[in-house]
């Protein structure tokens, strides 16, 4: 593990605001499991990067200017007790802003760093700073800049319960193109974006909540996070899907499917056709040793619940926050290690993002499903191929040579997110225990050029 030296911590902060956001009910199991982790890589191998406390200033003043545009993200996570709410407070309390943390390794290469499909976890947890998050108030955000060999790491670490993927990417769209200067791009990304999470009208309204904080969270203000030590690190390795790798996952679907099947079921998305190669990958490296042909095997994703019918009315395009509910496909081990097995996890998938789409609130309270689920016989998908996870971090000095989340540690995690340079092209972050990574590798790789 490289290491790293901290060398300035400072705090950002932005013009207070006299506003209390309640939190929804979806936003409330993740006050129990609140932490977002992702690191930018920047290799400078062209000598392209300005000095390393130019940049430092950049993105530092830049931060401010967006924290002024996107305010739950200076605030606190507090407990009102004489109503049992936990809320986003952006007033100007004591111990607001953002911290903002300078460090250097002269070990950890960029180069290096940035292109091993393999990670070195311990390198990219150095990278990120740990948000302050086991009691309230707690903290939101904070950012650490990390001078590397031959580049920089920018890491973040942000709530889960202030905001999802969408949120997380708008943040940084609007906090890059204020570093680049860019004003105009950063207002159009924050425009007519609201923060109420009073749009988020779920039947129950705020007692829904409280009741929802009371389960997961019953010591409030106090002993509020589920894993407070994270486990120890497990593999992880990076896949790049291009679009002729997709393209081809999804003319097996076509050969495995009946001209009267061909009619009714639409061909299947690039999430589809993905977390289905992830899944049908896990269960076969994890076969027979963990999982038997007659175990059920599930795989969880999210959705997001904006714009969709099931919330009346509907929650608008433009809400900052967390909006989303849990998906849940179930299969056979059988089914998934059979010749057609990839079919068999397309369409399972498929059928649950049907029901989903028509019944998002069916899964609201997902985190329930922990209690039963069998851990080790599910893949747990974070992310979207829709999220532009490079074309929106050019924060002035091009766009980032990899992208990672940290928060990432359980066997059969992946996560998802547009690949560099574009064109339908996808980067799955895989998480397997060490005995297994060898095989849903070679079965991944294997169906991709197959």
């Amino acid at each position: 593990m490289p290491t790293v030296k901290i060398v300035e911590f400072d705090s950002v902060a932005s013009p207070p605001e006299d506003l209390l956001l309640r939190l929804s009910a979806l936003e409330a199991p993740w006050v129990v499991i609140p932490v977002i982790q992702r690191v930018f890589l920047f290799d400078d191998a062209g000598s392209q990067h300005p000095p390393f406390a130019t940049l430092v200033g950049s993105l530092r003043a830049s931060l401010a200017a967006t924290l002024a545009r996107l305010p739950p993200l200076a605030g606190r996570i507090v407990f009102l007790p004489s109503t049992g709410d936990a809320a986003i407070d952006c007033s100007a309390s004591e111990g607001s802003g953002v911290r903002f943390i300078v460090a250097e390794s002269d070990e950890a290469d960029a180069g290096r760093l940035g292109g091993d499909a393999d990670h070195d976890v311990d390198a990219f947890k150095a990278f990120v700073p740990k948000l302050k998050v086991d009691v309230l108030p707690a903290e939101v955000l904070a950012v650490q800049v990390t001078r590397l060999k031959g580049g920089v790491a920018v890491g973040v670490a942000m709530h889960h319960a202030v905001v999802d993927g969408r949120s997380v990417w708008r943040f940084f769209q609007a906090w890059a193109a204020a570093c680049r200067g860019d004003d105009a791009a950063a207002e159009a990304v924050v425009a007519g974006l609201t923060f109420d999470r009073a749009v988020i009208a779920l039947p129950g309204g705020e007692e829904l909540t409280r009741s929802t904080l009371r389960k997961y969270a019953p010591n409030l203000p106090l002993d509020i996070n589920l894993f407070p030590n994270a486990p120890i690190n497990l593999p992880r390795r990076t896949f790049t899907v291009t679009t002729q790798h997709i393209d081809r996952l999804k003319q097996r679907i076509s050969g495995h499917t009946t001209s009267a099947q061909a009619g009714s079921t639409p061909a299947p998305s690039s999430f589809v056709a993905v977390v289905a190669l992830a899944w049908v990958s896990f269960v076969r490296a994890k076969h027979p040793a963990v999982i038997s042909a007659d175990h059920d095997v599930y795989v969880f994703f999210f959705i997001d619940c904006r714009g969709r019918r099931g919330i009346d009315p509907p929650v608008g395009e433009n809400y900052f926050g967390t909006c989303i509910t849990g998906c849940l496909a179930k299969a056979t081990a059988r089914d998934l290690l059979a010749v057609d097995g990839f079919a068999a996890a397309t369409a399972a998938v498929q059928r649950e993002v049907r029901r989903a789409a028509e019944d998002p609130l069916a899964l609201w309270d997902w985190m329930d499903l922990l209690s039963w689920l069998p851990m080790d016989r599910m893949v747990n998908i974070s992310g979207s191929p829709r999220y532009p996870a490079y074309e929106v971090a050019d924060f002035g000095w091009g766009a980032p040579s990899r992208t990672e989340l940290i928060t990432m540690n359980n066997c059969g995690q992946v996560v998802l997110v547009a690949a560099k340079g574009g064109g339908g092209s996808v980067q799955a972050s895989v998480c397997m225990h060490p005995d297994h990574m060898g095989a849903f590798k070679s079965h991944f790789l294997n169906s991709l050029s197959g």
